[in-house]
């Protein structure tokens, strides 16, 4: 018994060494990966003009002095080189501003006549049109697969 128990110790220590090959993140690399989403999350945020308290806001789960340094960051260089924000065409645009569109309405429900009648035409036309599409579908099938 000790015998198998000491071949299982030396195949499990020389197959253990391999785990970083297997995708398995060390709490240290898995730090560094977070620290540097939040950086990039920062900048992204500066970079679009985005207040930093939004920032922190949209992206919760990041950790906030990420996020920060990132800003920070780009927020100097962007002063060093004279880059103005990039503003994001596909923006959502606050409730406030949609409010006085039409767009912005919301839909008119059905009058109930109208809802009864819709359910009463559905099925008339849906079996009207099975036999057609039946009867199409065997014409073009060849004469074997009959």
């Amino acid at each position: 018994m000790k015998l198998i128990h000491g071949l299982f110790l030396m195949v499990l220590a020389s197959v253990l060494p391999g785990c970083d090959q297997l995708g398995i993140d060390t709490p240290a690399a898995e730090a560094a990966r977070e620290e540097a989403e939040g950086k990039a999350i920062g900048s992204a945020c500066r970079q679009s003009g985005r207040a930093l308290e939004d920032c922190y806001q949209i992206n919760r789960r990041a950790p906030k002095a990420a996020i920060f340094s990132g800003w920070r960051d780009m927020d100097a260089y962007m002063r060093e080189n004279k880059i103005e924000e990039i503003k994001p065409e596909s923006a959502a645009k606050p409730a406030a501003e949609k409010a006085g569109t039409p767009e912005a309405a919301a839909p008119v429900p059905a009058k109930p006549a109208e809802v009864a009648e819709a359910a009463a035409t559905k099925p008339a036309a849906a079996k009207a049109d099975k036999p057609t599409e039946a009867a199409a579908a065997r014409k073009s099938r060849p004469a074997l697969a009959r």
